[in-house]
């Protein structure tokens, strides 16, 4: 799983040009998921979102996670995060996984993210036609991938 976080001021999804979610102060997260991703990257990563320090504290140093500051979370499903590019000009989405693996662990994760914070999480439609805007803070994105442990 591939995670694309991005410090937000405000988030919002549409779909069929209405607003489908939105947040306020928080974390968009772009998820990616590879067809030999597990329960246990899903695990992985939601312990990453809610316990990296990418807010900034009184002094204004990054020392503050989402529980810390009671963000709000908007989680957007992104294949194409999956993407290889080394051969040609064509993206490759032949990592990605299909829907039946795809679905599941989306969900999965979503689903471990609500059991931990408070403030709820907000998401897209898998696999839906989205606009995403947003005021990234900071600015401030980080990527994390589940196969990049070490």
């Amino acid at each position: 799983m591939r995670l694309v976080i991005q410090r937000v001021k405000e988030s919002h999804v549409k779909i069929d040009n209405k607003i489908k979610a939105k947040i306020g102060k928080g974390l968009l997260i772009l998820i990616g998921i590879s067809k030999d991703d597990t329960e246990k990257d899903a695990e992985w990563l939601v312990n990453k979102v809610l316990n990296i320090r990418i807010f900034n504290d009184s002094e204004g140093i990054m020392n503050k996670s989402i529980v810390d500051i009671q963000g709000e979370i908007l989680i957007v499903s992104q294949f194409t995060l999956m993407a290889l590019t080394k051969k040609g000009n064509r993206p490759s989405y032949i990592k990605s996984a299909s829907h039946n693996i795809a679905i599941p662990l989306y969900d999965y994760f979503i689903q471990l993210l609500e059991s931990k914070i408070k403030n709820g999480i907000k998401s897209g439609v898998f696999g839906a036609d989205m606009k995403v805007s947003l005021i990234n803070d900071g600015p401030v994105t980080i990527i994390i991938d589940s196969k990049n442990k070490e």
